[in-house]
């Protein structure tokens, strides 16, 4: 691709030809033969869709079921029309487009050539080829789970297929920092090359269905995530007890083992919060059906006991404990015909039935002799699905008992069907990507939909949108450095709520697994319980269980931050760093949230550039911008650091989140260098409701700058509202300093506070009203 600008408006005429007319319009299309036409749509900033059309084709399915575009207003395309090329302007960028060939260029919004597009190949038997050209030194991210080798992407080439194992979660996206990015908006299978046969040539092979895809020019990676998560959905916020820890018990467990192991954690003082159940819950191991029930044995639940949480039930028992109760899940349930009643219900699909459809019912009007073996209308070889019932309202009475949360295990949504005709008409080729996104688009809407609350549903599987409806564990792949790689590869497609299941015999595994969005133990056929791991690796589970509660606070406020934004928890270093070519081999390190730095399994670690970075377990500070060799004290079990100037918001020490704010607030401080300026913030809301959606939140911002002398902390007046929050608490600082100070004022009144010579902490405490400001002042000695 040569360099280009885009044309001024002085010379716009002459790149388009004679110009014939300017307008705003909502859509624009350009006819190709053969009855279809080029249509160009465009949502502000800067998202144009691509699309080839037929009058009387129904909308594609990523759409018309919501997984793409739900909600997101189209934008007025300002158009400038010439002989040659039209140009189609949105606030972000600009497409140009070959009149006679439907060949495009996208610019950025100051006018630089970001792609130049081919005209569509047309010489697939089905399906379609698209190519585009970018420039020289463009690295490319993105495509989800489909490798754990790698994150930057150039090079590559993919089948984006749902695969078990092999790609749990693969996702139609890429993006280069220099600020553009392209979405295939299709289910169907396709393979997408990143230049592995030609050098700057990005290339799509799809398999059937007509050219759909999304270009986007944006600003760099925060612009482009939050411009691909308002198209595909922004991440979903997880009650707040999800973001603890999740154990799963061995899948032959009774309800007396599983209340056990709750106690176990409880007598141990290791916080937890969601114990989970694997199939051996069922009375039918592994049950697709409808007709689901507690096994009769292990888990007996009296029938007299009614439908309605009980305490006199073993779920009753777990909640008085503090722990919420997941069941494992496996469907085979055709959720199209589910989706195609919402269509209806919404008006996006016309609810008429033809004759055809009436006939195929048992309905003919040449049906003389009325034989009653044909009474029986339509007969279907998918036993299982109930075309009129959603599959969620089989699991409302487990929901109604107590049950808080799902994992909707890879059987059977990753599985291909090469002989499936689902309900909505669709083939498996078609259809088997779509599915583990709608299957877990229906679990978390059927649960909120039903009870009000967010929903906690965790799936190994998923495509489109599945950032929007579940987390997501890395499958049966373990807890070591290759699914680390998986969680990368999501973050640069905006999903944050990703984890795998805690390698718990090594320091190193425990260590990883505790710091990721969200935490489980999955014992499933093993006996991975804390209890069991013996002296010396037991202490070191509790000490990561406690130091991830204590900084639940963090981790929160980074969720909130992904739910509006798009911007991840769990941040490669391409991510942040996409200028440094070396942040690409960063494969063991990622941030966790803004202000934390941590290593997996690595050797050495890469500290970035602009900041020193002070290592969370000893206290030294490390200037920025250089590799540095991993040396871990006994009791850890991999680098962690954290941002010099870092104000981290935790919680005291709890047996468990629940839903509560906490009854204190920690700021954990690491003061900056004399003359900079440092910031942090803390995000809470009622921590289960679906509030946060309309605003009932609340944010407190703090600032701390020093002097050669001072220390200046500010608390900001809290802003925001949610159900339940306290109007006062106890604020602790615990500042890190190398000497006791001379003095600590607030709003300038002396306050008495003490020092822990040996870790250098200087601790203060403040009973304050959160509505007002607070300014402290430390005289530094």
């Amino acid at each position: 691709m040569q360099n280009a600008s885009l044309p001024t408006n002085e010379t716009s005429s002459a790149a388009c030809g004679v110009v014939t007319k300017e307008r705003g319009t909502a859509g624009w299309s350009i006819p190709l033969g053969g009855g279809t036409s080029l249509m160009i749509s465009g949502h502000a900033p800067g998202i144009f869709r691509l699309r080839v059309y037929k009058p009387g084709e129904r909308e594609n399915p990523l759409v018309r079921y919501g997984l793409v575009a739900q909600g997101l207003a189209p934008a007025m395309l300002d158009v400038t029309e010439g002989v040659h090329h039209t140009l189609l302007r949105l606030p972000g960028g600009t497409l140009s487009v070959a009149n006679e060939t439907g060949a495009t260029e996208l610019f950025s919004a100051d006018g630089a050539l970001l792609l130049s597009t081919s005209v569509l190949d047309a010489g697939m038997d089905r399906g379609y080829r698209w190519q585009a050209r970018h420039a020289v030194g463009d690295r490319l991210y993105g495509l989800g789970d489909v490798t754990r080798d790698r994150v930057e992407k150039t090079g590559f080439r993919t089948p984006i297929w749902v695969s078990n194992v092999k790609s749990y979660v693969p996702i139609p996206w890429l993006m280069c920092a220099r600020g553009w990015g392209v979405f295939v908006n299709s289910s169907w299978r396709h393979a997408i090359d990143c230049g592995s046969r030609q050098a700057q040539e990005l290339s799509i092979e799809c398999n059937g269905g007509p050219l759909d895809l999304y270009l986007v020019a944006g600003s760099g990676f925060r612009s482009l995530l939050e411009q691909f998560t308002a198209l595909t959905g922004r991440p979903c916020l997880l009650p707040k007890w999800a973001y603890g820890l999740t154990f799963v018990c061995n899948d032959q467990a009774t309800a007396r083992e599983m209340l056990d192991d709750c106690l176990a954690f409880r007598r141990d003082d290791i916080p937890c919060d969601l114990v989970g159940l694997e199939p051996g819950w069922m009375s039918e191991h592994y049950d697709y059906g409808l007709n689901k029930n507690w096994h009769p044995d292990r888990f007996r639940y009296p029938s007299w006991l009614g439908g309605a949480c009980n305490p006199h039930t073993f779920l009753g028992a777990a909640n008085r404990l503090g722990f919420k109760l997941s069941l494992w899940l496996c469907s085979d349930y055709d959720v199209t015909w589910e989706e195609e009643r919402r269509c209806r219900a919404d008006g996006t699909t016309p609810d008429n039935a033809t004759n055809g459809d009436r006939q195929a019912a048992g309905f003919h009007p040449d049906d003389f002799e009325k034989d009653e073996h044909f009474g029986h209308g339509a007969i279907y070889a998918d036993k299982l699905t109930k075309p009129g019932e959603p599959w969620f309202r089989h699991l409302e009475k487990f929901v109604d008992q107590g049950v808080a949360a799902f994992k909707m295990d890879g059987a059977l949504q990753v599985n291909e069907h090469p002989d499936r005709l689902y309900g909505n008409g669709m083939r498996d080729e078609e259809a088997h990507n779509l599915y583990p996104s709608l299957l877990n688009k229906q679990m978390a809407l059927g649960f909120s939909e039903h009870t009000g609350r967010r929903a906690m549903i965790y799936s190994s599987g998923g495509y489109i949108g599945i950032q929007r409806f579940a987390a997501t564990w890395a499958g049966d792949t373990g807890g070591g450095q290759k699914p680390l790689v998986s969680m990368l590869n999501h973050a640069l497609c905006g999903h944050t709520n990703v984890s795998c299941d805690m390698e718990v015999f090594s320091a190193e595994g425990i260590h990883f697994g505790f710091l990721q969005p969200w935490s489980q133990v999955c014992s499933w056929a093993y006996w991975r319980h804390p209890q069991f791991l013996g002296e010396t690796l037991a202490p070191i589970f509790k000490f990561y269980a406690k130091l991830r509660y204590r900084l639940h606070p963090y981790l929160y406020t980074a969720a909130h931050e992904a739910a509006r934004t798009g911007w991840p928890i769990l941040r490669p270093m391409s991510l942040v760093h996409p200028e440094l070519p070396e942040a690409d081999h960063c494969l063991h390190q990622y941030y966790l949230g803004d202000d934390l730095l941590a290593g997996a399994f690595a050797e050495r670690i890469w500290l970035p550039p602009g900041d020193g970075w002070i290592d969370y377990w000893t206290g030294v500070e490390h200037p920025g911008g250089q590799w540095l060799d991993v040396r871990v004290p006994s009791g850890r079990g991999g680098p962690l650091f954290v941002r010099s100037g870092a104000m981290l918001p935790q919680a005291p020490d709890r047996s468990h989140i629940g839903t509560k704010p906490a009854d204190a607030v920690i700021w954990e401080i690491f003061p900056p260098a004399v003359g900079r300026a440092a910031a942090g913030r803390l995000i809470e809301d009622d921590g289960e409701s679906l509030e946060h959606k309309t605003g009932a939140f609340a944010i407190m911002a703090t600032r701390c700058t020093r002097t050669a002398s001072e220390l200046h902390v500010t608390l900001g007046a809290r802003h925001g509202r949610y159900a339940g929050m306290p109007e006062r608490r106890v604020h602790t600082l615990r500042i890190h300093l190398s000497a006791a100070p001379d003095a600590v004022l607030h709003n300038g009144i002396s306050v008495e506070f003490t020092f822990e010579d040996e870790a250098g902490l200087c601790l203060v405490g403040l009973d304050i009203e959160e509505a007002r400001e607070h300014r402290i002042i430390v005289k530094l000695a």
